[in-house]
């Protein structure tokens, strides 16, 4: 079964590259849109990436994400008009159906939660369970497929050039490894942490997580880095248990997921789709808590890992 996993990725990679296009499609056809060509040029090429990506020499899709980041310097991606029902008719289908509105949402999640128990894996189960869940909420609210277009439309522009960051930001964590950035923080935390201070090796390694992690916005790209550089030579060279400080490093790094922007999935997408006025609303609610729990993480990995 192992062997068809490239290809059902293929398929669902295809699948969104077509979505954008017909987003692109729209885009390009909305006369109330100043900005309807850029917008139309923004969609179009990340659906081809999608698509087409495999297909492509890498320099090509260079040039086409270099593109993309220039039409949104010059802000030239703008959400264009949308596909809307009435407050009567969305009233009127919420009593309707009720409760049942949330059982596709959860099914999604049961559904890839088991299959990545199986050998297709967690990505195969995410693609599997969403298409799965369409279905069934086209079923229970017997909406035509056009409904379905419009919304997916619609979520598409709602979140615009924040949805491309998270893939963007865990190439970042690669590239960053590659050029050997961790050995660079190592040398220069060597001359601020202490030799065998165990207590600075790790302040210095939680620490480092949770910035670097609102730097990259990833804590799975940081986690590399920040480990190479610090979490070996100042924590588990001095005794530390890699497995026990690895995993706090990991939290902790999601302690810098609640403060930053970078974080477009969790702090940025809440913000367009819920259209909050406060761009930093959710980080702002969240800060409390993060300061808390990196506190927390120092103290139990002192504690636990050695």
């Amino acid at each position: 079964m192992a062997q068809y996993i490239p290809a059902i990725l293929e398929f669902f990679y295809i699948l969104i590259g077509l979505l954008s296009m017909m987003t692109a499609v729209r885009c390009f056809r909305d006369e109330t849109n100043d900005t309807r060509i850029g917008t139309g040029l923004f969609w179009l090429i990340l659906g081809v990436i999608f698509a087409a990506g495999k297909l492509m020499p890498y320099v090509v899709s260079g040039v086409l994400l270099a593109l993309i980041g220039v039409l949104t310097l010059f802000k030239q991606v703008k959400i264009g008009k949308l596909a809307e029902i009435s407050e009567e008719e969305g009233q009127k289908s919420a009593e309707r159906i009720g409760s049942w509105v949330f059982f596709p949402s959860v099914l999604l999640a049961i559904i890839a939660v088991v299959i990545s128990y199986t050998p297709l894996g967690g990505q195969v189960g995410i693609g599997i369970a969403s298409i799965v869940a369409l279905i069934v909420a086209m079923i229970i609210t017997k909406a035509p497929p056009k409904v379905a277009l419009d919304d997916t439309d619609r979520m598409f522009q709602s979140v615009g050039t924040t949805g491309i960051l998270p893939q963007l930001l865990a190439a970042l964590g690669v590239v960053f490894n590659a050029a050997g950035v961790g050995d660079v923080i190592s040398q220069a935390i060597s001359g601020v942490v202490p030799e065998g201070n165990r207590l600075a090796g790790v302040i210095a390694y939680c620490l480092g997580m949770m910035i670097f992690t609102m730097v990259m916005g990833n804590a799975f790209a940081a986690f590399t880095v920040i480990t190479a550089g610090i979490g070996v030579p100042f924590v588990m060279m001095q005794g530390g248990d890699p497995v026990v400080a690895g995993t706090l490093a990991m939290t902790a790094g999601f302690c810098g997921t609640l403060l930053t922007p970078m974080a477009a999935n969790f702090n940025a997408l809440p913000v367009a789709l819920l259209e909050m006025d406060d761009t930093n609303g959710v980080i702002k609610a969240q800060a409390p808590m993060a300061i808390v729990m990196i506190m927390i993480h120092i103290i139990l990995m002192y504690v636990l890992a050695f």
